[in-house]
């Protein structure tokens, strides 16, 4: 479970019950503690589903992983193929 101080406080500021409140930050820190990998991964298989193509899924992703919270490193377009390919 998340840390009390951290649920105790999204639940004051919410009004969302102790265990709603960690459910929301248990989330919120399992998505900020994808790795680099794992984020790459994970929107590329979301991107392609609604049929992006390579080219603009790889731009999209270099551009969202600027905006990460936890600052990845600037990857190329062929580093990020080898995340996802192998």
């Amino acid at each position: 479970m998340a840390e009390r101080d951290l649920v105790d406080r999204v639940a004051a500021s919410t009004g969302l019950s102790p265990a709603e409140a960690a459910r929301v930050v248990d989330d919120v820190l399992a998505f900020y503690g994808e790795t680099v990998e794992q984020f790459v991964r994970r929107r590329h298989a979301h991107l392609q589903t609604y049929g992006a193509r390579n080219a603009e899924i790889f731009a999209t992703l270099a551009e969202e992983l600027e905006d990460r919270r936890v600052a990845a490193p600037r990857l190329s377009e062929r580093q990020l193929r080898r995340i996802v390919y192998g």
